[in-house]
């Protein structure tokens, strides 16, 4: 089933890292607020369905032009996924998601076929 893509509430950026990479990826995401009009997220590290410790990112749809072909070209050879906000986790973080780099595999079971609770959408 596919959607409109004026229906999405925004996207989200998530930006892996190790202990060897976590400055980069910091730098990278300041990087990105200091460039665009994004939100850091605060559920930092191993979260939700990220097995590595990541830095997630929000922002409108408005944004993603500018904010990704940045990315592609400034990435610091940093696997990062961005996927949008639809009103199903599951298809955004699998079906839907674009990857910079080396995919990390998700755990999708924790996922719902549902929406994202309101704290994890950028503001209006």
């Amino acid at each position: 089933m596919s959607s409109s893509p004026d229906a999405l509430h925004g996207y989200h950026i998530h930006i892996y890292y190790d202990d060897s990479t976590r400055p980069a990826a910091e730098k990278l995401r300041a990087d990105l607020a200091t460039r665009f009009p994004v939100q850091l997220g605060n559920r930092t590290g191993i979260a939700g369905p990220h097995p590595v410790p990541q830095l997630p990112v929000i922002f409108r749809k408005e944004a993603f032009d500018p904010v990704v072909r940045w990315l592609m070209l400034n990435r610091q050879g940093l696997d990062i996924l961005v996927h949008p906000l639809s009103d199903n986790e599951y298809d955004d973080h699998g079906a839907n998601a674009l990857w910079l780099g080396t995919p990390v595999t998700l755990k999708m079971d924790t996922l719902p076929h549902g929406p994202y609770p309101r704290h994890l959408l950028p503001d209006s």
